[in-house]
């Protein structure tokens, strides 16, 4: 997922602080290996102590019930009612959050312990009046729900992502803010980047934005942490925080999966970002209660899988590449539409097609150039993604600029009504195809993708300085030394819906593009059984499908099919296997309480696989072997 960008003088500090007591330190010096020790110190300088216009303090009295008390002090309250709000929005997502549902008893005093009238002034906020210049407010915040963008608590853990937890007042947004936390089990230690304050279990944040930014995880977790060093001989620290219901042998195993992954990330890039007090955490959750995701911010990620590593296979490795990779493109290669965050609407772009979908794009490819995914499985997953774009014809509705400016509707978010299913294709996908054909093509140029994307890093990354679309066209003929092809590119694969003819591009490598199966008729099809018995259309058919040129429709009961009463899903399938493309055959169907009637010639099925040659009998050239090599590693 995508996380919040700021401009960068609001990063004031971040990185990892695990509170078992803070251990006193001086800051690294340069070029040091930098330790928890001195992290905690470093971060300890710089706190705002009383001085913090904003204190937070959380406790889980009730952690068993899923709930957390959560105590806001502002200071310095101009005169007249001060107004508090949870946020609408979070960092990382696109869509609306309706946070304040999962907050009630609200009350407020002021800073002599007078009690104050808390007034609903809409369902959002409250507002309370009467103060002498300090407002004390105490609620009690419901989070049962692990992922990126909500909160969870229960009594062993409590999963904390900022926007869904604390409620904040606007006009302090550039005010320091510190965070007290006291752990319902005293085995609970945290996890977060924002930087350590003097005192037990408390943190601070520079200012609103990147307190919003910084996902915390109190629970008994595991830890591994290494330093990385980089082609620029910075070195930084990396710590990898799992609460998870494995052996300690399982984390070793992953944490060595990650040390090699991550290091073609920085190979990718040929740098690291500069994570504030060189440190950048990654926060996991691999337990049965939470849902899966991944969501990516300034200095870590925080990442949930229900399954455990073992039971997984390890698979969790996708996720965090993935998240790591926008460590770069996001977190610091950021869409200017993003920047300032508005946590009061939701916040689109034009740009994830690339924010998302390079990301996308890259999370795969650098565990296979690590040596942690075959060939063969690394094609599978490209093939089912190229096959996911083209074939389906949402990009008859629009190009990646449309589709990731309809991200509000779609990411997470829920509605009652139906919407049409053709006519959206995910950013991510999307995105991450047009990154496959760029890739494909600027190798045809003896450049790489990876060229790219470090120009991109060098002249908006680092430093930083937000992009638009014309930022990212612009680069592009800088590294081909050709804004006439730049344009070409931009003009048909990205202001519009075009992409190239992927099968002499793969061929390059040696890889064949076929058809999953060119030898039965495809009609577009699916069937599931009635809940009262029969055959229903299970999906919508796609409008290149025989089945919607026919005028079937999810929901519909299928009555008979080419003369055969259909009664089983399994005996549709059946007798559609035995047909060719181009077979014409009859259908009956009750489409709400009507009969119809329709013939349907059946087509080529659309859908199409990635293998390498050698496995489709195709010989492979060495300079084929090598342009592979050079692409996916060795």
């Amino acid at each position: 997922m995508s996380g919040v960008a700021m401009k960068a003088g609001y990063w004031l500090a971040g990185g990892l602080a695990l509170m078992a007591g803070h251990a006193q330190a001086r800051t690294p010096a340069a070029g040091a290996v930098p330790t928890a020790a001195s992290t905690v110190a470093a971060q300890q300088a710089l706190d705002p102590g009383d001085a913090a216009a904003v204190a937070y303090d959380v406790s889980f009295p009730h952690a068993m019930h899923h709930e957390a008390q959560v105590t806001a002090t502002f200071r310095a309250v101009p005169a007249g009612p001060l107004r508090v709000q949870m946020a609408r929005s979070s960092p990382g997502r696109y869509a609306i959050h309706e946070f304040a549902k999962n907050v009630y008893r609200v009350s407020a005093k002021d800073g002599a312990g007078r009690a104050l009238v808390v007034t609903r002034s809409d369902p959002y906020g409250w507002s309370v009046a009467g103060h002498d210049g300090t407002v004390v407010v105490t609620y009690t915040l419901f989070g049962d729900w692990g992922d990126g963008t909500y909160a969870q608590i229960d009594a062993t853990h409590a999963h904390l992502n900022m926007p869904a937890t604390f409620l904040w007042a606007p006009g302090y947004e550039a005010k320091p803010i510190r965070v007290r936390f006291r752990p319902f089990d005293p085995k609970w230690k945290i996890a977060t980047q924002l930087p350590a304050a003097k005192g037990a279990d408390s943190f601070w944040a520079p200012n609103f934005q990147y307190f919003m930014d910084s996902p915390t995880e109190l629970s008994d977790f595991a830890l591994r942490e290494w330093p990385m060093t980089d082609a620029k001989g910075r070195t930084q620290l990396v710590r990898l925080a799992v609460h998870h219901a494995g052996t300690e042998a399982d984390l070793d195993v992953y944490a060595a999966k990650v040390k090699r992954v991550i290091a073609q990330h920085y190979a990718l890039f040929g740098q690291a970002p500069r994570y504030d007090y060189g440190t950048y955490t990654f926060i996991a959750d691999y337990l049965p209660q939470i849902a899966g995701d991944g969501m990516e911010h300034r200095n870590s990620t925080i990442i949930t899988d229900q399954r455990s590593l073992r039971e997984a296979k390890f698979a969790q490795i996708n996720t965090l590449s993935h998240e790591f990779v926008h460590s770069w493109n996001v977190e610091r290669l950021r869409p200017a539409e993003l920047e300032p965050f508005n946590f009061t609407r939701a916040n689109p772009t034009p740009s994830l097609w690339f924010a998302e979908g390079f990301t996308q794009y890259y999370g795969p490819l650098m565990i296979r150039r690590a040596g942690e995914m075959s060939v063969d499985d690394f094609l599978a997953q490209l093939g089912g993604t190229l096959a996911a774009v083209v074939a389906r014809p949402a990009r008859l509705y629009g190009g990646p600029e449309e589709m990731s400016l309809r991200a509000p509707f779609v990411d997470a978010a829920k509605a009652i009504d139906q919407v049409n299913p053709n006519i959206y294709v995910s950013y991510y996908p999307y995105g991450a195809m047009i990154a496959l054909a760029l890739d494909l093509q600027l190798r045809q140029r003896g450049l790489t993708l990876d060229a790219y994307m470090r120009h991109l890093w060098t002249t908006l990354g680092d430093p930083e300085r937000a992009y638009t679309p014309a930022d990212l066209e612009r680069a592009l003929g800088e590294v081909t030394r050709d804004p006439g092809f730049a344009k070409a590119f931009f003009d048909g694969s990205v202001h519009a819906s075009g992409l190239p003819d992927y099968a002499p591009l793969l061929r390059q490598a040696g890889l064949v593009l076929r058809p999953v199966d060119a030898a039965h008729g495809w009609a577009g099809l699916t069937v599931v059984a009635g809940e009262d018995g029969g055959v229903i259309v299970g999906e919508a058919p796609w409008p290149t499908a025989p089945a919607y040129a026919a005028g079937l429709e999810r929901g519909d009961t299928i009555l008979r099919l080419d003369g055969m009463v259909a009664t089983d899903p399994a005996a549709v399938k059946a007798l559609l296997a035995t047909h060719r493309p181009g077979d014409r055959i009859a259908v009956r169907y009750r489409q709400r309480g009507v009969e119809r009637a329709a013939t349907m010639q059946l087509a080529a099925n659309p859908m199409v696989e990635l293998v390498r040659g050698e496995a489709a009998g195709v010989a492979v050239t060495p300079a084929q072997m090598a342009f592979r090599t050079a692409w996916l590693g060795n």
